[in-house]
Order: C-alpha cells, then sequence, then structure tokens
C-alpha cells in the first residue's frame, strides 16, 4: 500500500469516527429536549448567529428575524439578526432547538 493510500484510509476511518460521534451527541440532544403542548422555544440572543436554520425547519411559523444593534462600537456591520419566538404560534415541536447550530435555542415551560 503506498503512503497515499494509507492517509486515504485514515482519513476515511477518523471521518467514519467523527459522523459516529456527531449521530450520538445529536441523538443526545434530541433526548434532552422537552416537546410538546407545555413548552415553548426561547432563544438565546447572545449565542444567536442569526443564520435561520430555526426559520427554515419550523413549520409553524412561529419564528422570525429581527435586527438588533451591537452592543459594541469597535465592530461595524449593517446586519445583526437574531430569532424571536412567536409564543402564540409555537407548538412546541423542539424542531428549531435541534437545528440551532449555536444550541441558542433551548425549550422552556410555557
Amino acid at each position: 500500500m503506498s503512503r497515499l493510500d494509507e492517509v486515504q484510509k485514515r482519513r476515511q476511518l477518523e471521518a467514519e469516527r467523527i459522523e459516529k460521534s456527531m449521530a450520538k451527541m445529536a441523538e443526545e440532544k434530541a433526548e434532552s429536549v422537552g416537546e410538546g403542548e407545555l413548552f415553548v422555544a426561547f432563544v438565546d440572543i447572545d449565542n444567536c448567529i442569526g443564520c435561520d436554520q430555526c426559520m427554515i425547519v419550523c413549520d409553524d411559523k412561529a419564528i422570525e428575524l429581527y435586527d438588533l444593534p451591537l452592543r459594541t462600537t469597535g465592530l461595524e456591520s449593517e446586519v445583526n439578526k437574531k430569532a424571536r419566538i412567536l409564543r402564540e404560534q409555537c407548538t412546541g415541536c423542539r424542531l428549531c432547538a435541534l437545528a440551532c447550530p449555536t444550541n441558542a435555542i433551548t425549550m422552556i415551560d410555557r
């Protein structure tokens, strides 16, 4: 086996290991997030990056993005979007919490 073949084999094994680890983490997160009519999503705006992944998965149209001024004057940005949960429309399905890449969305008691 050539050196290139060995490197490719190690990369493939590492990719498989990472994929299994990520799947396990996603499963553990799904088990720990409450769901149902007794829960509503809550956004921690300090962790929200305004990526809109929550809006994409929300079938209930219970999430909107809004502009929030930056807290620091050291950065200049025209856009600083944050997610906002519309409590009345939120059914507690938890899809947004599972989709959030920064774990900014949690499910809390309604």
